[in-house]
């Protein structure tokens, strides 16, 4: 019988096909990535696929470890500066990387860190707090909030739920509200205070980050 198993193709690695699984979500969205249109896109046949990602998702699990990494590789292999900075930078790398690549807004939101390399981020990104004087428990509450919050902010950004398209809010059913009814919102509306995403994300995570920094500085016994 011939040999059916996948073969590695010359030049192709597991971290190619992941970036090529990015860049096809960002085209098609992610209802159509599927190994026989990623192969194709890739110049292979879809099986060949399954010797560097053997399952869909271990796929969508890669793709969400590569988005982990570009956004905090660099910054928790080499942190520099107090534990806040750090998430801090991280935080606003990830947003930055989640409004490049919207449709795996969800993929993140819903898929824990689960491979080899996500999880030895995620002890790096742990470490680097601990090693900073953040205790154990506070320094996951810390990164899982923040990336919780993050992920939360740039989807409301984004403007859509993915496989919900349709239902996102109409502009002009702002801009037109009534001022008598509406006084304050119609203004904020109409100058545009307070609806500033750039500035709700920079300044709302400072305070986060302020806040779990000024909480951990109270003695333990204090602390609600």
């Amino acid at each position: 019988m011939p040999n059916r198993r996948p073969r590695p193709r010359t030049g192709l690695t597991r971290e190619k096909v992941i970036d090529a699984a990015l860049a096809y979500v960002d085209e098609h969205g992610l209802a159509a990535l599927s190994n026989r249109k990623l192969g194709a896109a890739l110049g292979v046949e879809g099986m060949t696929l399954y010797y560097y990602v053997p399952s869909k998702a271990a796929l969508l699990d890669g793709m969400v470890e590569r988005l982990l990494e570009l956004s905090a590789g660099d910054l928790f292999a080499e942190p520099s500066g107090p534990w806040t900075e750090v998430v801090r930078e991280f935080a606003v790398e990830l947003r930055r990387l989640l409004l490049d690549h919207p449709a795996m807004l969800t993929v993140l939101a819903t898929r824990p860190a689960a491979t080899p390399s996500a999880l030895g981020l995620l002890e790096r990104g742990v470490t680097v707090l601990h090693e900073d004087g953040v205790p154990l428990g506070d320094a996951l509450d810390v990164l899982n909030s923040v990336v919780r919050w993050t992920i939360g902010h740039t989807l409301g950004e984004v403007g859509e739920t993915p496989h919900h398209e349709g239902t996102e809010p109409q502009p002009e059913q702002f801009t037109a509200l009534d001022r008598d009814t509406y006084p304050h919102l119609a203004r904020a509306f109409a100058t545009g205070e307070g609806l500033d995403s750039e500035k709700c994300f920079h300044r709302t995570l400072r305070i986060l980050l302020a806040g779990y920094a000024a909480e951990l500085e109270r003695p333990r016994g204090r602390r609600s």
